[in-house]
């Protein structure tokens, strides 16, 4: 299990990052303003799927 979270954790970081890039080129670009606030909105919801992953990955390898 602690093997998956090996994965998990890089995977996460990456798309809150990608996500993170997104929203800040449509808002510098000027494009929709809508756009670029659910594109953060969807990094808030990702940062918090992120820090559970880390923390659950933490909590294993600790009680492996």
């Amino acid at each position: 299990m602690a093997q998956t979270f090996q994965y998990l954790v890089p995977i996460a970081v990456l798309v809150v990052f990608c996500v993170l890039l997104a929203g800040l080129w449509t808002m510098f670009r000027g494009q929709s303003a809508s756009l670029s606030q659910t594109l953060m909105r969807w990094r808030v919801a990702l940062q918090f799927v992120a820090v559970v992953v880390i923390m659950t990955a933490i909590y294993l390898k600790r009680h492996a």
